[in-house]
């Protein structure tokens, strides 16, 4: 099957934006774990794990259609954060920027009319909604409980119970 030069190019730079994204959530984990917030940090570490895992989604399908991956060199991501609440703003926004991605890439294939690819990124729309949701629910924890010490305790604790390795295929 073949796929746009376009299409390719698309989905290449989402490989990119999801290796960022990974590496993004480790800075992030590791701050988080070295600030003392180890339920942030067990979510962060899963989060890492869950953008590589959609990463290798997509050189599989580019490599099951015959047109070459390229793995990006990753530019390191920041690692100094103010505060959990801000980790999780710089999350959602992360987020967002990923899915206007996605939008971008579906937009394509509608106008190429390629329903494969089109099958293949509808997964990557319907998780990008869930990703979404599941920051804003965070965000909203601090309007919820507080932005005191033992407030903050509860939303790391909230966040261990979310912590969750990924159960995505990556075939």
């Amino acid at each position: 099957m073949k796929i746009s030069s376009k299409m390719k190019k698309s989905l290449n730079d989402q490989i990119a934006l999801e290796g960022t994204a990974s590496n993004s959530y480790l800075a992030m984990a590791s701050w988080c774990e070295i600030t003392g917030y180890d339920g942030a940090a067990n979510y962060f570490y899963a989060q890492s794990d869950e953008e590589r895992t959609h990463m290798l989604k997509i050189i599989h399908y580019l490599n099951d259609v015959g047109a070459a991956s390229i793995i990006p060199e990753i530019k390191a991501p920041s690692n100094t954060f103010k505060s959990l609440e801000g980790i999780l703003k710089i999350a959602l926004k992360n987020e967002q920027i990923v899915t206007a991605a996605i939008h971008k890439m579906v937009e394509i294939t509608q106008k190429e009319k390629d329903h494969s690819t089109y099958a293949f990124l509808e997964w990557f729309v319907n998780e990008q909604v869930q990703e979404e949701t599941k920051f804003e629910t965070l965000l909203q924890k601090f309007e919820l409980i507080g932005r005191d010490k033992l407030a903050i305790n509860e939303i790391d604790k909230i966040l261990a119970t979310q912590a969750t390795p990924t159960t995505d295929s990556i075939v």
